[in-house]
């Protein structure tokens, strides 16, 4: 560790001798584990360590970024030289002076919770529990392909500034999941758990994997996706939906994650990524969901152990709880140092984050969450007639992240509180505005899940960093149900 902290403080040096007024350095070294099997077979079983420098400087109004895996003097001094080149550069297109929000200084160490060390465990064990679940999804003759998989992931962070900020982090995750397939007469259908695309990730050791009692929930998940080919179609027309906590998760994700991006709302994304609708003149007026809505971006640790959980950003700002939502109304946007001061803010709520010593820090999502709701769960599904889903299949959001359309794995029409039918291909759409506004109900506490989102995109070169959302099932009235058969 003091050999990083060491490298990073003398990389700082090299730049600050350059006479810029500000820089940081920040020294990152990357473990990684994955191993997947599919059909009885090992697909994965990689490894990953890097280890590497990025320097940024900010210089006559405008940032250089440089970043190298040479560690050398000659090659620090070379990365520092280039990020001050490239802010030098920077400096005859700009618009305007880049001006940072003020913040006190930091020296500080945190490591994330972690009661089990996933690298203390070995591969063949790993790929003995999934063989194991391979086993148990296979045993249903009808499924055709099954697949599951393990990550885990140990970064730690050596993070030192001009201003005096002096930060060491160690974060420990870690994801599992698997699903099942099933193809019939042209059709496939699928069953996920705990979640689709991946399952479940948390700011974690290997104890996650033991709460989630993998073996014990494959013969249902393996049922179901067989059970969907005899279930009728979703239904179309206007319904009361209910959705599963993971399903909000995402549709949190698309619908508020994304367009409370500061950085997006000013244009810097719109070339790759898009806008928001979320315009500055929106703030504090706006009317963004029912007066029980109320949706916070915490990247404290007492909001749960997210992918969004640290203690301080990669600007050195110290992890905090922003209100996006309150009581319906548009509350907040996710800030940087420079772009807080735009919104009125005395400072940044901690949002930047690079997903690795070769990227420069971009404002990402933290833990966007859903606060519980003070209805009983009786009361969520408590609708007259309605449609329940599950499990996210697909999704597609305009570029202002306004209108969208999901498809989930699995639904069932609800009657009076009661499942009365399977339904495969269940759809729903929408407008972001509308759709929240239309939330009647939202389950308590004992049924909130913080999830993880692995594989969120963003920059260019595009960034893929984890980000979590926090829900529990909640009911909505009068959402356009079915109107897109998935393919």
């Amino acid at each position: 560790m003091k050999d990083m902290l060491d490298l990073a403080t003398r990389a700082l040096d090299f730049a600050l001798r350059t006479g810029v007024p500000y820089a940081d350095a920040r020294a990152e070294d990357i473990r990684e584990r994955h191993v997947a099997v599919k059909n009885g077979k090992v697909a994965v079983a990689s490894t990953l360590a890097s280890a590497g420098i990025a320097i940024r400087v900010l210089r006559d109004g405008s940032w250089g970024f440089a970043a190298t895996d040479d560690l050398t003097a000659a090659g620090l001094e070379r990365a520092a030289g280039l990020a001050v080149e490239i802010a030098r550069a920077s400096a005859t297109v700009k618009k305007k002076d880049a001006r940072l929000a003020p913040e006190a200084p930091h020296v500080a160490e945190w490591i994330s919770p972690c009661e089990i060390d996933p690298f203390s465990t070995s591969v063949s064990s790993n790929l003995d529990l999934l063989l194991k679940i391979d086993a148990e999804l296979r045993r249903n003759p009808a499924v055709t392909l099954a697949e599951s998989s393990l990550g885990f992931s140990r970064k730690r962070q050596y993070l030192v500034s001009s201003e005096g900020s002096r930060i060491t982090q160690t974060r420990t995750t870690t994801g599992a999941g698997y699903a099942a397939y099933s193809f019939q007469d042209g059709d496939i259908q699928k069953r996920s758990y705990p979640n689709s695309f991946g399952g479940q990730h948390q700011l974690k050791g290997y104890e996650l994997v033991n709460e989630l009692r993998l073996l014990e929930h494959a013969p249902r998940v393996a049922d179901e996706a067989v059970a969907l080919h005899r279930a009728d179609p979703c239904p179309e027309g206007v319904f009361d939906l209910i959705l599963d906590s993971s399903q909000l998760g995402l549709q949190i994700h698309e619908s508020i994650g994304h367009p409370i991006e500061l950085d997006r709302v000013l244009g810097s994304e719109a070339n790759y990524a898009g806008m928001s609708f979320l315009t500055l003149d929106k703030l504090n007026s706006l009317g963004y969901g029912s007066e029980i809505v109320n949706v916070v971006c915490d990247a404290r640790l007492s909001h749960g152990p997210g992918l969004g959980t640290f203690a301080f950003d990669d600007e050195g700002v110290p992890a905090q709880s922003t209100p996006i939502i309150s009581d319906g109304r548009f509350t907040g946007y996710m800030t940087s140092r420079e772009t807080a001061a735009v919104v009125g803010a005395p400072r940044s709520n901690g949002t930047m984050r690079a997903d690795g010593w070769a990227r420069l820090p971009l404002i990402r999502m933290t833990n966007v969450s859903l606060l519980p709701g003070a209805q009983s769960i009786a009361e969520v599904f408590g609708a007259d007639h309605g449609i329940y889903m599950e499990t996210n299949r697909s999704w597609s959001i305009d570029d202002k992240r306004y209108n969208f359309q999901f498809g989930c794995e699995i639904g069932w029409e609800m009657r009076n509180g009661k499942r009365v039918r399977m339904l495969k291909n269940p759809t729903y759409s929408g407008v972001s505005t509308e759709f929240w506004n239309a939330c009647a109900a939202i389950a308590g506490a004992e049924h909130w899940t913080l999830w993880g989102v692995p594989n969120c995109g963003k920059g260019q070169p595009e960034q893929v960093m984890g980000t979590g959302h926090g829900a529990s099932p909640a009911r909505f009235r009068n959402i356009k149900i079915g109107s897109a058969q998935l393919d």
